[in-house]
């Protein structure tokens, strides 16, 4: 596992922090490593802890759902690294660590009918991290964009949109941005017309002169908990970076509180659902994916109180209200104009963490 190292101990992503955003969310409790054929083991994000996932699943199948969060993809790896060979069965992932960690061979090879394809929104359904070397390894599960979010009663929603915001001396010391080097300055290299894979060294340089110019209009630079609450206690009115991952579950009760993508582009994340090589139990684990990637499952799962983002099946089972705040109508187009974040080479890699660093002492 140590060839993975330096993927896994990147910068926390924006998942680290966001089991704690909502009061009674937490980790379900892992009470032991379950063997048995009618028991399932999962190492995933705090989303998939959500009961009713869990619950139904269960219920459906006479089944005990054993479940584990994590906080980024190291502490996952180290988890199961730790742990004996088929204690773990299935893992949730980001799908932009998964060609890498599939070289280790602990992801198992998946069948195409592991997912609904045909319900899938186009751009999910030939994601780039789901295959490696035209092997099937992870299902796109969920998804959504780096972008802004915003309040609607102190910024101009045309301001939001536009992909320069963060230059905007309009809004001096009333910005935060997210605190996640490649998928932000990736996303200022779209602004400049740049796609992640073109970035190299000639123009991070002119990102990194952007982002120190930007700096005195910055208030707070900060991991989820920390820019969401200032937002929502009016200390700023944008984040830069965030997008319906920070506020979606927050606006029914802060309907002042908004998102959207930058009009030039977006940056895509996602998320997938892999099955370990060691697990005893691939036939429940496939189940539990089926079961996810469920229209009942998918609803579910893009509305977890840890956080609201995008289904990956079209047919997800949303309410109209639900589908407003995700921006359902305005996805055609929104996946039209965007592009998935990229975890970059290593030594394009190295060059960003230096800018970001720079960003944040500056």
């Amino acid at each position: 596992m140590n060839t993975f190292r330096r993927a896994s101990t990147r910068p926390v992503s924006r998942r680290v922090v966001l089991q704690g955003l909502v009061a009674g969310v937490g980790a379900v409790s892992f009470p032991r490593y379950g063997r048995a054929a009618n028991e399932l083991n999962i190492l995933v994000w705090c989303d998939h802890a959500d009961p009713r996932l869990i619950e139904g699943f269960e219920q459906a199948n006479g089944v005990k759902v054993n479940v584990k969060t994590y906080e980024g993809t190291g502490t996952g790896l180290s988890i199961i690294e730790q742990s004996r060979p088929g204690d773990w069965d299935v893992f949730m992932v980001d799908a932009t660590d998964v060609p890498r960690i599939a070289e280790s061979g602990i992801f198992a090879e998946l069948s195409d009918d592991a997912a609904p394809w045909d319900d899938m929104f186009q751009e999910l359904s030939t994601s780039p991290f789901a295959r490696v070397n035209n092997k099937l390894y992870a299902i796109p599960e969920k998804f959504g964009y780096y972008g802004v979010c915003f309040d609607k009663n102190t910024v101009d929603v045309s301001d939001a949109r536009r992909g320069d915001i963060l230059w905007n001396e309009k809004y001096k010391g009333r910005i935060a941005v997210y605190d996640y080097y490649f998928p932000l300055i990736q996303l200022i290299g779209l602004g400049l017309g740049w796609n992640p894979p073109d970035l190299d060294e000639e123009k991070l340089e002119t990102i990194r002169e952007r982002l120190i110019a930007a700096k005195p209009n910055v208030k707070l630079i900060g991991d989820i908990a920390g820019v969401q609450n200032a937002l929502v206690t009016g200390n700023v009115d944008i984040i830069f970076g965030g997008a319906e991952f920070t506020v979606s579950n927050l606006i029914p009760d802060n309907p002042h509180l908004d998102w959207t993508i930058h009009e030039n582009a977006g940056l895509i994340w996602t998320q997938g659902l892999t099955i370990l090589e060691a697990s005893q139990r691939k036939d429940l684990a496939l189940e539990f994916v089926k079961w996810v990637m469920s229209p009942k499952g998918q609803g579910i799962l893009a509305t977890s109180e840890c956080y609201w983002a995008m289904p990956a099946n079209s047919r997800a089972e949303l309410d109209v209200a639900q589908k407003e705040i995700l921006r359902w109508d305005e996805q055609p187009g929104y996946l039209e104009e965007s592009v998935f974040a990229e975890l970059p080479p290593g030594d394009v890699d190295a060059i960003m963490l230096d800018i970001w660093t720079e960003f944040l002492q500056s």
